[in-house]
């Protein structure tokens, strides 16, 4: 599967009278020498060895858990030893399937068919023949045998289910087949089996990714009729390893034992589930006879969609998934800092993958594995950043975001205490197209850094690029889906999460060396230019004075948000009178975020802060982002701590801004609205008395 943070965009007449950023964080003079550090880093970026990385590390599969992932592991810590960076391995033993186990997919009646699970073997691409490779599957799902009637439930939402139970449609005993999208596999899952279904099927629909978009592959970078998205089906209300929430899955043969969960007291599901291509969804779908499907329900295959198949089209479903405990490695490297050692910049992506993993996630690891050698390499010449650089490549997120989480649980005190930002960049170098979210104190570095690097298939910049016709790049919110989950949602550390995408042969046997170097990136430039923009970001945040968030953007994310939420109350609730103390709240919030940026950029100019002054005024901002973290968690699901933002509980990818009232909007409840104007209005302030400190160790302008 499938973002930075930092500094002011002035422009500043230099003594040479070149037109130079003044960065946030930074005074004039320091900007200058930073501005001469970052053309050295731009430099030192070899654009070659991302290809190289990663046809090194998408030679095989590497699924979580197995030898050919820990190879993978060997080779990252390695090329991270050899480049300078201290490097170790963080073991941790976790449960989950690692291994397919045996399913089978068939047409019962009216006639007896078995249907494909598994691609088809091309001539173009050597890597379709790797005897390693498995059937499609979804991680997580229940074994068994069962058969029965068809039923169509478009994406499988929460909302097609309610319409489907509207129309009168009852799942019971039924095998239910879903299209790939509108929400995390595993709900689709969660959904089907609370509606009283037998088994799920889910495919990717030509709609979606097929012929419908353009060429497929191997001919062009969409879905063939035998490509299958593999995906794990994890569902609890938290994060990370399922039998260990809150606390970290360390190895069963360690020191320290950690309570886990009897598998019985999991969420897990327990009806056979498996994902099939859309040719073999076609042999369903084409048989059914029940009442065609609403307009918006119809797909790409060349016939109506009906919702049921009747009694006479019956489907087997098979699987029998082994699950046990495995174990992962995270493998995390750091570049000390010469000046603040004990103040983070964490950088990540995962490396374990369903095949080869080409795109998804190992574009990101190559490219880390690029950013890490370049940094490796001005440490070397004595431009060590003053700052803690860390780089970790993450285990097990494909089967559920464990590898990070459990890292984070295990490391929660000191990162609470250290961590500046987290940058992930999962699947990192999947296209030529630039995008990224983040945390309101991060996007302007991310957008400002952009400037620095050249895009390389234009006259122009990665910022210019990104923004197209706009004044300015569109930079989305943090939902779930990927390692920045328990950094920003759970222990409160500001994330974002950017790179290059396209499409892609995402989670397929196909996301492979030969679809990279055909369709994705054939000019191998785009992952050393992300490398680039990614190193640009984490070099300002380690050498600015003062860490760079940019304060006042809370204030203005928390006020449009705030507006949206709002409206959407008032289309169930029209008497709704709106969350007047939270508004205050911020109205209050915004005129202290600017007089302290201005107080901040005063005593940068005048260099007027002693050591101490700078290192109390970063443990302040260290603390920002934590205003928003609430002790008891959210309603859906305590782990999930920030009142600021999470994924939606109901489809898991989506982001939810201001999750506490965003769970009243989903249960179109207006019971608990008041109390959580409460509570909004309670940390905004705690937001606001963590700023004025910091504007009392400031000189007055």
């Amino acid at each position: 599967m499938k973002i930075f943070f930092l500094i002011s965009a002035f422009a500043l007449l230099s003594s040479v009278g070149i037109c130079q950023q003044v960065l946030d964080g930074f005074s004039a003079t320091d900007a200058e020498k930073q501005d001469e550090l970052e053309q050295l880093f731009l430099e030192s970026v070899n654009f070659s060895s991302f290809r190289h990385h990663l046809q090194t590390i998408t030679e095989h599969p590497h699924i979580a858990g197995t030898p050919a992932n820990d190879a993978v592991g060997e080779y990252l810590l390695e090329v991270m030893k050899n480049a300078g960076w201290d490097t170790r391995r963080y073991p941790f033993d976790v449960y989950l399937p690692n291994d397919p186990g045996t399913s089978l997919v068939e047409i019962v009646t009216p006639k007896r068919m078995p249907l494909n699970q598994m691609e088809y073997i091309l001539e173009a691409d050597r890597f379709s023949r790797h005897p390693d490779l498995h059937k499609g599957w979804n991680a997580f799902s229940g074994s068994g045998d069962v058969s029965g009637e068809v039923v169509y439930a478009n994406y499988g939402t929460k909302e097609d289910f309610e319409k489907l139970a509207e129309l009168g449609i009852d799942l019971s005993g039924k095998i239910v087949i879903a299209r790939y999208g509108g929400n995390f596999r595993g709900y689709k899952a969660k959904f089907a089996e609370a509606s009283g279904a037998a088994g799920l099927l889910i495919y990717t629909d030509p709609a979606n990714s097929g012929y419908t978009k353009g060429l497929v592959f191997p001919q062009g970078p969409y879905y063939n009729e035998s490509a299958i998205q593999r995906g794990s089906l994890l569902t609890e209300n938290f994060t990370g390893d399922p039998l260990t929430p809150f606390e970290p899955a360390l190895p069963l043969d360690g020191k320290v034992m950690v309570d886990r969960l009897d598998p019985e007291e999991t969420q897990l599901h327990k009806i056979p589930v498996t994902p099939i291509p859309y040719a073999s969804a076609a042999e369903i779908l084409g048989q059914m006879q029940g009442m065609p499907v609403p307009a918006a329900w119809q797909g790409g295959l060349p016939f109506t969609y009906r919702l049921e198949g009747g009694a006479k089209l019956r489907v087997r479903v098979r699987v029998e998934q082994p699950i046990d405990f495995a174990r992962i490695n995270n493998i995390v490297g750091k570049l000390e800092g010469s000046t603040y050692p004990d103040e983070w910049i964490i950088l990540g992506c995962h490396y374990d993958a369903w095949a080869f993993g080409a795109t998804d996630p190992n574009s990101g690891t190559a490219m880390l594995l690029t950013l890490s050698q370049a940094l490796g390499k001005l440490a070397r010449e004595g431009k060590r950043p003053e700052r803690s650089i860390l780089i970790a490549h993450w285990d097990g997120e494909e089967h559920g975001v464990i590898g990070s989480t459990e890292w984070v649980e295990q490391m929660k005190h000191e990162l609470g205490a250290k961590a500046v930002a987290y940058l992930n960049f999962d699947a990192g170098v999947s296209g030529k197209n630039i995008g990224g979210a983040a945390a309101p104190s991060l996007k302007k570095t991310m957008m400002e850094a952009a400037k620095k690097v050249d895009y390389p298939y234009a006259d122009k910049s990665i910022y210019d690029h990104w923004a197209g016709d706009k004044p300015s790049p569109s930079i989305g919110n943090l939902g779930g889906g990927s390692d920045h989950i328990a950094f920003y949602m759970h222990v409160g550390v500001p994330s974002l999460s950017g790179g290059a995408g396209g499409p892609t042969l995402y989670h397929t046997n196909y996301d492979d060396f030969y679809f990279y170097e055909n369709f994705v990136d054939p000019e191998f430039q785009m992952g050393g230019a992300v490398a680039q923009w990614a190193g640009i970001m984490a070099l300002r945040l380690a050498n600015a004075t003062l860490i760079p968030y940019q304060i006042p953007r809370y204030a203005e994310d928390l006020e449009s948000h705030l507006s949206n939420a709002t409206s959407q109350i008032r289309q169930y609730d029209a008497g709704f009178d709106g969350f007047t103390a939270t508004a205050n709240a911020i109205a209050d919030l915004k005129e202290v975020s600017l007089h302290t940026e201005k107080r901040m950029v005063n005593a940068l100019e005048k260099k007027s802060l002693g050591p101490k002054q700078v290192s109390r005024i970063n443990k302040e901002l260290l603390g920002l982002e934590k205003s928003f973290l609430l002790e008891e968690g959210m309603p859906f699901g305590s782990w999930y701590r920030s009142l600021y933002a999470s994924n939606d509980p109901n489809s898991g990818y989506a982001s939810w801004i201001l999750p506490g009232i965003q769970y009243e909007i989903a249960n179109q409840s207006a019971d608990g609205l008041e109390q959580w104007d409460q509570r909004y209005e309670t940390a905004i302030r705690d937001l606001i008395d963590a700023i004025n400190e910091i504007a009392g160790s400031l000189p007055p302008i």
